[in-house]
């Protein structure tokens, strides 16, 4: 059986789509509250321990599947602060996913793709090419594998960011059914302000989003606000260049009336001069955005080095004199190789380096 033809995973199911499940099999509707907060609040990982009649458990068994993801390997900051997974999927296929520990926030990283076709050149992910989509139930199943961890140690996680492997707008449809379930107050019940969802630019989907009312955050990975350096940054630039780029961030701001966050990693004698600051400024003028500054996160795959505190100070100093609201991130993933992709293409080339 490949694994397109396997059944259908539980994590896939969305709340509705289970009870008409159960009404199939003439099982009472009414069980389906009590097997979804089995499935996303108790933490529950096995058939075994769904709260359902025997005869009921065992066909759930012998007709859907459930998959636990697995971890294969795992990097963590020697402060304990960050620390990254790489999950094994049923068909062996691999992701990764990073948790983020603040004083008063726990933020998980997420992944929508095995691997991406966007091809940004400073991202390790890019340079594996595109794999296969994620399920909906392998998108949520991330979550719920940080979050059955932190409540074993009486916490939970406060914050979710779709920045993992992959371009969620190339998987649109499942990465909006896996917001849906996320969100659903009957489940894991997350503020929709509390999830941000990162796109490289793809201008169809930032329209569609505007449409689904999720009341999300969307950040936009922009790096560069010129056509001619973006194309060298991220090669998606050429089918969606800024002009339809913007054109499409400013329909959802209308349409929506939220503020866009727009993502930029400050590479040395790359993007990080004053006359990209000026670039920049001119691209957002008028939008209602937030401009997310970090320092470049080296990877094996691109020479690149992080901006220099003399060329941020510069950078900011136009930012600045604008008005354009900006915040300088807290860089915390270097020491675990937490530039997307970085643990997965380390198992490739090297196999495990430790076991678990």
């Amino acid at each position: 059986m490949t694994y397109d033809t396997q059944p259908l995973d539980l994590y896939d199911l969305s709340r509705e789509a289970l009870g008409e499940l159960l009404a199939s099999w003439g099982a009472p509707r009414t069980l389906t509250l009590e097997l979804w907060h089995a499935l996303y609040r108790q933490g529950a990982t096995s058939f075994e321990t769904l709260p359902l009649p025997e005869a009921l458990r065992a066909r759930f068994a012998a007709e859907t599947r459930w998959h636990i993801p697995q971890v294969v390997d795992r990097l963590e900051a020697p402060d304990g602060a960050t620390r990254k997974d790489l999950l094994e999927l049923a068909d062996g296929q691999r992701i990764e996913v990073v948790l983020l520990r603040y004083r008063q926030r726990r933020s998980a990283c997420i992944s929508t793709q095995v691997g991406c076709a966007c091809g940004c050149v400073f991202c390790a992910t890019g340079g594996m090419g595109f794999v296969r989509q994620l399920t909906p139930g392998e998108i949520v199943a991330q979550v719920l594998h940080f979050q059955r961890e932190l409540a074993a140690q009486s916490e939970s996680l406060s914050n979710l960011v779709l920045m993992g492997m992959g371009e969620p707008f190339l998987n649109y449809e499942n990465t909006v059914a896996a917001l849906r379930q996320l969100l659903d107050p009957q489940g894991l019940g997350f503020p929709p302000r509390r999830i941000t969802v990162s796109t490289a630019g793809i201008a169809p989907g930032i329209k569609r989003f505007a449409e689904e009312g999720l009341g999300v955050n969307l950040a936009i990975s922009l790096h560069a606000a010129t056509d001619a350096l973006r194309e060298q940054l991220m090669p998606i630039n050429r089918r969606y260049p800024l002009a339809m780029l913007f054109e499409a961030t400013r329909a959802y701001t209308a349409k929506t009336g939220r503020r866009v966050m727009f993502e930029w990693a400050l590479i040395a004698g790359v993007n990080d001069s004053p006359a990209q600051a000026e670039a920049l400024v001119a691209q957002v003028a008028g939008l209602p955005a937030h401009i997310n500054l970090i320092l470049l996160n080296p990877t094996p795959t691109y020479p690149g080095r992080p901006a220099t505190p003399e060329a941020v100070a510069a950078f900011t100093t136009v930012l600045d004199a604008a008005g354009i609201p900006h915040t300088m991130r807290q860089r915390r993933g270097s020491a675990i190789a937490a530039g997307c992709g970085q643990l997965r293409a380390r198992e490739r080339a090297f196999g495990l380096l430790r076991p678990l």
